[in-house]
């Protein structure tokens, strides 16, 4: 009987084994999506706001309707992300939302994932992204943030300085469309990064760093 009993349990065992390895594994960012879509369950955005999407930098931005007093902002960035998937969860996170504006601040970690992505890479992704939002709401204003020069990232800064102006020269061929450099204002003499405006992970903004944001994007914000 205790044979018996052990064999059915290992032939469960494996056929539940079996099931588990057919499942489709969950795309990245697929729990914090979802978090942000349990979010709009509760209490869904309305169409006509400012939506702010991208990586950790808007993320951590916890506040930011406070630094934009009179404008109607919606935070739906989620952290760690690069251009694919934003371009993953476009139909998902941006969309739907109708957004009069699209504050965008992605390509960060897509050249800190490899030395193999180039500048022209990054132009390439965002491009696909920018093409991807224009086909379903062409009216909506998109405005693109500068890759910002973190201590930490140092290294990668003469990549920056490249996909910066690759899509800053994009956007100037497009309407409705506006590139905010944040990057310079968080330089230095000598055109190193200001340690003072970041986190101990030298990555992460502090509310210093975001005071200059909020200076810089003010005037490209629609009222």
């Amino acid at each position: 009987m205790k044979i018996k009993i052990m064999g059915t349990l290992v032939t469960f065992l494996i056929a539940l084994q079996l099931v588990v390895a057919q499942q489709p594994a969950q795309p990245p960012f697929f729990k914090e999506v979802s978090a942000l879509k349990s979010k709009d369950s509760a209490a869904y955005p309305t169409p006509n706001n400012i939506l702010f999407t991208g990586s950790s930098s808007f993320t951590k931005w916890t506040d930011i309707q406070a630094y934009f007093p009179g404008y109607k902002i919606v935070n739906r960035a989620f952290g760690g992300s690069s251009l694919p998937d934003l371009i993953r969860y476009a139909d998902e996170i941006i969309i739907p939302y109708q957004p009069k504006q699209i504050v965008v601040y992605c390509g960060d970690n897509d050249l800190a994932a490899s030395d193999s992505i180039t500048p022209q890479m990054v132009l390439i992704r965002f491009k696909q992204l920018f093409t991807q939002i224009r086909s379903k709401i062409p009216k909506t204003h998109i405005l693109y943030v500068a890759i910002k020069p973190s201590p930490s990232r140092e290294r990668l800064m003469p990549k920056m300085v490249q996909a910066n102006a690759l899509i800053k020269a994009f956007l100037k061929g497009e309407r409705r469309t506006a590139f905010a450099d944040v990057y310079h204002p968080m330089l230095v003499k000598g055109g190193k990064p200001n340690s003072t405006l970041f986190l101990e992970d030298k990555l992460h903004m502090n509310a210093s760093g975001y005071v200059i944001w909020q200076k810089v994007l003010q005037p490209y914000l629609l009222q």
